[in-house]
C-alpha cells in the first residue's frame, strides 16, 4: 500500500477535515461509480449523490476504525454497496394507498399476470437459443458481465459477440411481437 494512503488513513483516524476532503477528491468518482452500479436504473442521479455523500459521512464517523495497513478503496466500496442496498430497500417499499379511492401502487392482478406471462415467454425464448448465443445473452444481459469478458471466455472476438447479440435481439423481438419462429 502506498505511503501516501497510509498517511491519509492516519489523518482520517485523527479526524482531520483536510484528510476527509482529500479522500472525497481522490475517491469520490470511484465511490459514485460503485453506488451507481449498485443502484442501477432504480434510482435518480440525486440518489447516487446522496448515497455517495452517506459513504463519506460513514468514513468520517468510523475513521478511527480504519486499519493503516489496509487499502481504503475496498472499505469504501463495501460501505458504498451496503448504503446503496439500503437505499434500494427504501425505494422498493411502496407506500400504502391513502384511502380506498386511491389506486394501489403497481400493476393490478391482470397486468401482473400479463407481465409474468411475457417474462416466461422471454425466458423460454432465451432458453431455446443455441449455444453460444444462450450463454452470451444470459451472461451479458442477465448477469451483467462485460461483453469483452464473455466473448473472451467463449473464444470469440468482441465484434462477433456484438453481432450475435444483435441477431439474437432481432430474433427475440420477432418471436415475442409477431409470434415468429426462433432463429
Amino acid at each position: 500500500m502506498p505511503l501516501e494512503e497510509e498517511k491519509l488513513i492516519r489523518r482520517l483516524k485523527a479526524r482531520s477535515r483536510s484528510a476527509l476532503e482529500q479522500a472525497i477528491r481522490r475517491y469520490g468518482p470511484y465511490v459514485s461509480t460503485v453506488v451507481w452500479r449498485a443502484l442501477g436504473s432504480a434510482a435518480a442521479p440525486e440518489d447516487v449523490e446522496e448515497v455517495t455523500a452517506d459513504v463519506f459521512v460513514a468514513l468520517w464517523a468510523h475513521g478511527e476504525d480504519l486499519r493503516e495497513d489496509a487499502p481504503l478503496r475496498p472499505w469504501l466500496a463495501a460501505v458504498a454497496r451496503n448504503k446503496a442496498t439500503d437505499r434500494l430497500r427504501r425505494l422498493s417499499q411502496a407506500p400504502l394507498p391513502l384511502s380506498e379511492l386511491d389506486p394501489a401502487p403497481g400493476p393490478g392482478p391482470q397486468e401482473a399476470a400479463e407481465q409474468r406471462e411475457w417474462a416466461e415467454r422471454l425466458w423460454q425464448a432465451v432458453e431455446a437459443m443455441g449455444e453460444p448465443d444462450r450463454t452470451l445473452f444470459l451472461r451479458h444481459y442477465w448477469y451483467g458481465d462485460k461483453l469483452k469478458d464473455v466473448a473472451r471466455d467463449l473464444g470469440m472476438k468482441p465484434s462477433t459477440a456484438r453481432n450475435r447479440l444483435l441477431r439474437g435481439r432481432r430474433a427475440l423481438r420477432r418471436l415475442l411481437s409477431e409470434g415468429g419462429d426462433m432463429l
